[in-house]
């Protein structure tokens, strides 16, 4: 999955795959996840937000299944 670099303090990029709306977050210490049946607005949310990093922990994390994939 291709991935934005983003100017974070905990995350290094996100991906986005909608046809499966599955979300890909790398995180500065080079872990990547991958959360479940994030609605397309999750993604958009999350790219457009102020702080990359608060948008994850308010509206991301804890809400999806994930799994880690590195």
């Amino acid at each position: 999955m291709n991935r934005i670099s983003v100017s974070s303090s905990n995350i290094s990029s996100i991906g986005y795959d909608p046809v499966s709306q599955t979300l890909e977050i790398e995180f500065n210490d080079g872990s990547v996840y991958q959360y479940d049946s994030v609605p397309s607005g999750e993604y958009d949310g999350i790219m457009h937000a102020g702080s990359h990093g608060q948008y994850f922990h308010q509206h991301i994390k804890d809400v999806y299944p994930y799994r880690k994939v590195n």
